[in-house]
């Protein structure tokens, strides 16, 4: 059977295959070390942002497969280097010799395996942090109230911090928290008539409209929704040169110097749902990119592994024998393969032919 893609290697092209492994080898171990410090910057950001993202968002799986196949890439350029490296030494290449086989098998289904899969990941998962950020940041502005609250306690501080860091507000813009009550029942008066009976002013023609839930009257402090045309402090620019404008922000009329239409002068604009978005899916397309570089890396080494591997087994293991010698990825081709496996399975479980029984001598007349 002829080897599948064959390569004939005199002296000096093999042992400029070794050296260029062994370079190779090395660049496949940086590579293989970004990947871990993206996947893992990844992973503590999201970590970090676990809050704002709905529990069924698949995304967080991505930095974990991407962590496992940075370390299958990085110890394959590992064990490529000191593969190459050992064959130009015929003293030190035998016990490379026993396990450069297997290592090869492992390396290409197990490491590329994951390269593949999760460089699949990569561009697929992004997409589903639409809607995980959306019902994420939607659960956390419903419970930024409720800072007495077991398992909500915090929402109030991580919000606030994601607000300040990101300089953005609400979830698609800082009229988002019109809609929500943000203000802890804890400090509003039961006995304060504004309270009992809460109605928001009239609002012109060109200003926000209020949802309908905006337009009924609150019934009870508890169970009712005491809600405000104003945000939280952590929307506020700390930039700006006027003093932070928080409450009656629809209304014309309660702040002369301030136009609604242009609120960048004091609040942040850009609502977190894209920040975050932005930020998440950056960080995703650079590991997506990282991992297709790795893959192409990976390949190259563990061809050339392969080539060096059959190259050698015809001169006994010593990169400088006489004479040239053949590299191949299969010592036969595809088809013949199978066909010889197809036939000694077939042999294997072909039932023996009955024996005829012996004639017996007839006598003779």
């Amino acid at each position: 059977m002829a080897p599948v893609l064959p390569l004939l290697l005199p002296l000096q092209p093999r042992i400029r295959l070794a050296q260029g492994l062994w370079l190779l080898s090395w660049i496949l171990v940086l590579a293989g070390g970004l990947i871990l410090l993206c996947s893992g910057h990844l992973l503590v950001q999201l970590l970090h942002l676990r809050t704002f993202l709905a529990p069924s968002c698949p995304f967080t799986v991505l930095p974990q497969v991407a962590l496992a196949a940075g370390a299958v890439a990085l110890s394959t350029g590992l064990v490529g280097a000191g593969a190459s490296r050992a064959s130009l030494d015929a003293a030190q290449y035998p016990p490379w010799r026993r396990v450069l086989g297997p290592m090869l098998a492992a390396g290409t289904a197990g490491g590329g395996g994951l390269l593949v899969l999760a460089l699949g990941l990569a561009l697929a998962l992004p997409g589903s942090l639409d809607t995980g950020l959306e019902e994420g940041l939607g659960a956390a502005m419903a419970h930024y109230k409720d800072t007495e609250v077991p398992g909500h306690c915090h929402a109030k501080r991580l919000l606030d911090e994601l607000q300040l860091r990101h300089h953005c507000c609400g979830r698609h813009g800082y009229k988002d928290w019109f809609g929500v009550q943000w203000v802890s029942s804890r400090y509003l008066d039961p006995n304060d008539q504004d309270v009992i009976d809460f109605s928001p002013r009239p609002l012109s023609p060109d200003t926000l409209t209020p949802c309908p839930s905006l337009c009924s009257r609150i019934q009870s402090n508890v169970e009712g929704l005491y809600l405000i045309d104003g945000v939280p402090f952590s929307c506020c620019n700390p930039h700006s040169p006027r003093p932070c404008l928080q409450n009656q922000l629809s209304d014309p009329h309660a702040h002369p110097l301030f136009d609604p239409r242009q609120p960048n002068l004091n609040l942040w604009t850009q609502g977190c749902h894209g920040v975050l978005l932005g930020h998440l899916q950056g960080l995703a397309s650079t590991l997506g990119s990282m991992l297709a570089v790795t893959f192409l890396l990976q390949t190259l080494v563990l061809l050339g592994l392969r080539y060096l591997q059959t190259a050698l087994e015809g001169l006994g293991g010593v990169i400088s024998g006489e004479g040239e010698t053949q590299g191949y990825l299969f010592p036969g081709g595809l088809r013949d393969m199978l066909k010889t496996a197809w036939l000694q399975g077939g042999v294997a479980h072909r039932p023996a032919p009955e024996e005829a029984p012996p004639e017996e001598d007839l006598p003779e007349a």
